[in-house]
């Protein structure tokens, strides 16, 4: 049967005989909002599609517990932005800087590039990427802050080659993060208006008299704004729909229980729905993993929010062996994973689903959230089966090059007339045949 250690966080093994009902039970996780959520959200975005600034204003006045009368009072001015960053103190710029950096030089080498080839004939086929025209971003705001997500959603933006870039993020009861400020000074964002929820995505999705309308949105944000996101999917582009935030490590039993314990808060810490696994063969490691678990709960800021995780969707998992734990991995497909593990490299060509796999008992997640270059914007929910991470790609359009010659326009129309009039669509068939030389 599974136990719970000290009634902190589920014991699993997978010998016992109700473990993939117990596991299938533990990843359930059903992001869809109830009839009255989306109710909500589609008034606001008929509303703001109806009335725009307006609805925009009333709607943050209400939500946000403010009381302005004009989207100026929601506009924050690049003059603004770039003051935040230079009143920080050195050493936030210094670590907003070197993030910032890092990120950029890792989504430099993901940019795509235009080609094309030409046939015997004189026939050029290719592909032509092209950036979006204008990117929306949404940034948390409320419980905690984010000038991370800032750098993670705009620097790619800005690599892609789009051309402006509008940034939302919520400020309840008029508290202004004057991080997240100075990250979107650092990171290039071109207008930042301080609204959420779904009049947020409302507004970027349809444009009001001040908000431009923008081709995609992408960051996370509460049900409010992931309802509304896949609402206005198609309207505009969307990244994904995000899940509460979830971490799988795997340890082989040589990795400090202490350090363990606290890579599992790192994520449970961030709201009660977030998730915390840990798979070994080791039962003894396990042991002590849980006992270094007790042990440093009481140490967290966050103690009541990691321990309502922890007990809620965490769990200490024992299986049989490394092939086991690749089993569970894929079954699995974590936001995060962490090989804490010797020669983690023996294990990538196994592991087939993950949207960050960090590599080696030394690579804290804690570092990709932030500063070691790749994307933090992850798939969730197991959603990593046919997901990736945020990127470049995701702000940039593919559009297909075709250039026939006199001579392959007539093969070609040849081959397109048969097929045409196998489907019984005789204007195409005649459109090709035009173009028949022979």
């Amino acid at each position: 049967m599974s136990t719970m250690s000290s009634a902190t966080i589920y014991r699993l093994s997978t010998r016992d005989d109700t473990f993939e009902q117990r596991l299938n039970a533990l990843l359930d996780w059903e992001g869809v909002s109830d009839s009255a959520v989306q109710t909500r959200v589609d008034e606001i975005l008929a509303d703001v599609k109806q009335r725009g600034d307006a609805a925009v204003i009333e709607a943050t006045n209400r939500f946000d517990r403010l009381s302005v009368e004009n989207m100026q009072a929601l506009r924050l001015t690049p003059d603004q932005l770039e003051q935040a960053f230079n009143n920080l103190p050195a050493e936030q710029r210094e670590a907003l800087a070197r993030a910032a950096e890092r990120i950029r030089v890792y989504h430099e080498r993901q940019k795509p590039t235009s080609w094309q080839y030409e046939e015997a004939d004189g026939t050029v086929l290719g592909q032509q990427v092209t950036a979006l025209d204008r990117a929306g971003i949404y940034v948390p705001g409320g419980k905690a802050a984010y000038p991370s997500s800032v750098l993670m959603n705009a620097i790619p933006a800005h690599v892609a080659g789009v051309r402006e870039i509008v940034m939302v993020v919520p400020t309840p009861d008029g508290v202004v993060n004057e991080l997240v400020l100075a990250a979107a000074h650092l990171a290039g964002v071109d207008h930042v208006f301080t609204i959420g929820g779904a009049q947020a995505i409302a507004a970027m999705a349809y444009g009001t008299e001040t908000v431009p309308r923008v081709d995609k949105i992408v960051g996370p944000g509460n049900i409010y704004v992931a309802t509304a996101k896949r609402a206005v999917f198609g309207q505009v582009g969307i990244d994904m729909i995000a899940g509460p935030s979830e971490i799988l490590v795997v340890s082989d039993g040589q990795t400090d229980p202490d350090w363990l314990a606290m890579d599992l808060f790192s994520q449970a810490e961030h709201d009660e729905d977030a998730q915390a696994i840990l798979v070994s063969w080791d039962s003894a490691h396990l042991d002590a993993v849980a006992e270094a678990i007790e042990r440093l709960l009481p140490t967290l800021e966050r103690e009541d929010i990691v321990r309502e995780s922890l007990g809620r969707r965490g769990a200490l998992v024992l299986c049989q062996d490394k092939a086991e734990a690749v089993t569970l991995i894929n079954r699995i497909a974590p936001e995060h994973l962490e090989l804490s593990v010797d020669a983690p490299d023996t294990w990538l060509n196994d592991v087939r689903h993950a949207g960050a796999i960090f590599m080696g008992r030394y690579t804290a997640e804690a570092l990709g959230d932030y500063c070691a270059g790749p994307n933090h914007v992850l798939p969730t929910s197991g959603t990593a089966r046919f997901s990736s991470p945020l990127g470049v790609y995701d702000f940039q359009k593919r559009s297909s090059i075709i250039n026939c010659s006199r001579e392959g326009a007539s093969t070609l129309g040849k081959v397109a007339s048969v097929l045409a009039r196998g489907e019984s669509l005789t204007a195409h068939a005649r459109s090709a045949e035009y173009r028949i030389q022979d």
